[in-house]
């Protein structure tokens, strides 16, 4: 991590915010090891039991085929011994890859699946917003839809229990705020109200009060990351989901999504100089996967190639309604950021604080 995050704080000895967090705050908390097991063990147990009896699901796993949730389905499935239902959330830009994945996965383990299609109108529509607002956040159309998309179906369904592939090994360090913005619904229908000519009839909201308290204390509603309580060592898992499933990578983390494979590899790096795998290789680094320097060396390479990502940018101007050229215009645009918005920012950073306070969240928010 570096200066590219304008908020970062360095210590007398060189050392950054992030790390001294992850060290004082993450890594006491963090049990990939026997004991991690055995309240695992615990957590599935009390799942297990919270199935009615005549329910069919004791939890739901949001599924993108990627590693992370791929994995999960097996521990959820195979170490936890749960029924989980799989659901799955077509916004218009999974790869073929990424589809096979899934199906290797969920046929394997016997899993069955919820797939939701978004309107492709209404997700090309506040997509095509976030590019004219010129904001860094272009994945958070999509990644709102999945994630409330998910929470919404398990409280409309009773499902108490929702599993989740984030995980400290590889998501202690979160992005910036300047780099990936929150959960901000005042921000997202502002710039779609600004740019947006499809009314949003059907796209699923959920904003943080939403999910984080009515659905959480209201609602019953509980997220638990299975993950954190593995040995989760990305190589390893990735050979052992190829060697078990015939799962096939796709590069880097969350290019599982052409649309994502290019914001993060190319948009996002060119337009802002925001390289989110500093975040990614910093996590490495402090899992004691990878070094320092070999971290800094893979950060001299492109993430994928030059002519790959011009191929994916007219992929996407086409699909989203632009001419190539029109496309490359609209990237050449003065950069803005959430502040040139309406947001909710200021509310947004007291709760994320009182999180912190509480315990509820220990990563460095700013």
């Amino acid at each position: 991590m570096d200066t590219t995050d304008p908020a970062i704080v360095f210590d007398e000895n060189g050392v950054c915010d992030f790390c001294n967090n992850f060290y004082q705050h993450i890594l006491p908390a963090w049990k990939p090891n026997e004991d991690g097991q055995k309240e695992l063990e615990k957590i599935a147990q009390t799942i297990r039991q919270s199935r009615k009896k005549n329910k069919q699901y004791d939890c739901i796993i949001g599924m993108s085929g990627g590693v992370d949730s791929s994995y999960l389905c097996y521990v959820a499935k195979e170490i936890m011994h749960l029924n989980p239902l799989i659901y799955i959330v077509d916004t218009g830009w999974n790869l073929d890859s990424t589809v096979e994945n899934i199906e290797k996965i969920v046929g394997s383990l016997d899993l069955d699946t919820h797939t939701e299609v978004i309107d492709w109108e209404e997700m090309k529509d506040l997509q095509r917003s976030y590019l004219f607002s010129q904001v860094p956040y272009q994945d958070y159309p999509q990644d709102h839809a999945i994630f409330s998309g998910l929470y919404n179906f398990a409280v409309k369904h009773k499902i108490q229990y929702v599993l989740t592939g984030s995980n400290i090994a590889t998501e202690s360090i979160r992005p910036p705020m300047e780099w990936a913005y929150i959960n901000d619904l005042r921000m997202m229908k502002a710039i779609h109200k600004r740019f947006g000519r499809v009314p949003l009839k059907t796209f699923p909201f959920c904003g943080m009060f939403k999910y984080r308290i009515y659905y959480a204390y209201i609602k019953g509603m509980k997220r638990v990351a299975p993950l954190d309580y593995l040995p989760y060592e990305r190589e390893k898992i990735q050979a052992f989901l190829t060697e078990r499933f015939d799962w096939q990578p796709y590069g880097n983390k969350h290019f599982e999504n052409v649309f994502t494979r290019f914001y993060e590899g190319y948009y996002l790096i060119k337009k802002f100089g925001y390289d989110k795998r500093k975040c990614y290789l910093s996590n490495d680094i402090l899992a004691k996967e990878i070094t320092r320097d070999q971290a800094l060396g893979i950060l001299e390479t492109d993430p994928y190639p030059e002519e790959q990502a011009l191929e994916d940018m007219r992929f996407i101007a086409e699909k989203l309604d632009f001419t190539f050229e029109e496309f490359q215009e609209l990237l050449s645009q003065p950069n803005k950021t959430y502040r040139d918005y309406p947001n909710s920012f200021w509310w947004i950073k007291q709760a994320l604080k009182f999180a912190t306070l509480v315990g509820i969240e220990n990563r460095v928010f700013r």
